[in-house]
């Protein structure tokens, strides 16, 4: 008798007896090796004359599935062994999420309220300007606030109108440096993972639209500086210069960061001089130096979600620059913030309910810092909203 036709007698029987047995190695080997019936092959002769009895003996000695893993009834299907409700149309797949439930999908980043509210002919430039993310126009309007909360005269509150139009001047600027940053980083954008699916880098826009864009913002935002004094006209518009240059910065240096930090806490002299028509050296470089160390410390943590990617395209930051010390790095700028904001306070004569206060945000910022991962790009983003929220919530102005 052929050993196939050995094997299909034995099944039968096995399956008659309600057994549910695995094929085993032996037989397993010899059946995927053993010609098919339907070849002309088939009828010649085992080499060996103890063949089929090894068989039979393997099958009989092979132990049953327990109860809990009884599968339905095999069937040969061509040379393999397959359960019966095996289908062609089956994916197999090797992958470790096999184990998934068959259709889930991969989670998806949540809908902000540009894709909720903004009509989709607009959302490619509410995407440029960044309103879907607004943690970075706080961060350009917190130095403005706190600059002109300290020259308001001791016991009132500060100039609302002027909070009111510095705010709208931080949307306004924040969305033209983005603006500028994507039209000069199109080309580095679309090889980095975070930053892909910007208008420029996937194409929704071209650089001719994001132009005119530019144009309008710029417009607007002059609207809101023609409404301040003299003084502050001038301070204002030489802070176009920082806006416009700062995205090159990153080709050419390993600071960026620092000339964020020049940028971005430009309001910090803006708004005293809205208030006052003048600058306070001895209060406003102290509050300004704060601004550009405390920028130092949350953009530089930032920077480390991207360093892989910055170090394919070649573009530079800090976070390649301070490599594995970048603890000790940032742990010294977050000194120097605080250092500088009590002095600032201490020269603006605030009262003594600031430096508690003071101290809640340097326990806060030393947390952050020591227990930031730099190898997960999440934690790294987590700490950085924290610190970018923290130090304006935790101080008394």
């Amino acid at each position: 008798m052929a050993p196939h036709a050995l094997l299909r007698a034995a099944a039968s029987e096995l399956r008659r007896r309600g057994r549910r047995a695995p094929l085993p190695l032996p037989a397993l080997s010899s059946l995927l090796s053993s010609p098919s019936p339907q070849s002309p092959a088939s009828s010649r002769p085992d080499p060996s004359p103890h063949a089929d009895r090894r068989h039979l003996i393997a099958l009989r000695r092979c132990p049953p599935h327990p109860a809990s893993a009884v599968l339905a009834p095999e069937v040969l299907h061509g040379r393999v062994l397959l359960p019966s409700h095996f289908s062609h149309a089956s994916r197999l797949s090797t992958s470790s999420s096999s184990s998934e439930p068959a259709g889930k999908a991969s989670p998806t980043p949540p809908l902000t309220w540009v894709d909720k509210w903004v009509p989709e002919a607009a959302r490619p430039y509410a995407m440029l300007a960044r309103l879907d993310k607004p943690i970075g126009t706080w961060l350009l309007a917190w130095p403005c606030m706190w600059s002109i909360t300290i020259a308001a005269m001791p016991g009132e509150l500060p100039d609302l109108k002027m909070l009111a139009l510095f705010g709208c001047g931080a949307v306004l600027l924040r969305g033209a440096g983005c603006t500028v940053n994507d039209i000069l980083d199109r080309d580095i954008d679309n090889k980095v993972e975070r930053t892909k699916s910007r208008p420029f880098a996937s194409g929704v826009l071209t650089p001719l639209q994001g132009v005119g864009f530019l144009g309008i913002q710029l417009l607007l935002g002059l609207g809101i500086l023609l409404q301040l004094n003299s003084y502050s006209r001038i301070l204002g518009a030489s802070s176009l210069f920082l806006v416009f240059s700062y995205p090159l910065m990153k080709r050419f240096t390993f600071w960026p960061q620092a000339y964020l930090g020049l940028t971005f806490n430009w309001g910090a002299l803006l708004g005293w001089a809205a208030i006052k028509e003048s600058l306070e050296p001895a209060i406003i470089l102290p509050l300004y130096t704060a601004g550009i160390c405390w920028t130092l410390v949350y953009d530089t943590i930032y920077a480390h979600q991207d360093k892989e990617d910055d170090l394919k395209v070649g573009v530079k930051s800090t976070a390649l620059r301070f490599g594995d010390l970048t603890k000790y790095w940032i742990s010294g700028f977050g000194a120097a913030c605080i250092g500088s904001l009590a002095l600032s306070g201490y020269n603006a004569d605030l009262g003594w309910p600031y430096y508690p206060f003071l101290v809640a945000a340097a326990a806060q910022l030393a947390w952050q810092v020591s227990t930031v991962d730099l190898s997960s790009r999440s934690d790294c983003n987590m700490k950085y909203v924290l610190l970018a929220w923290n130090i304006h919530y935790l101080l008394p102005f």
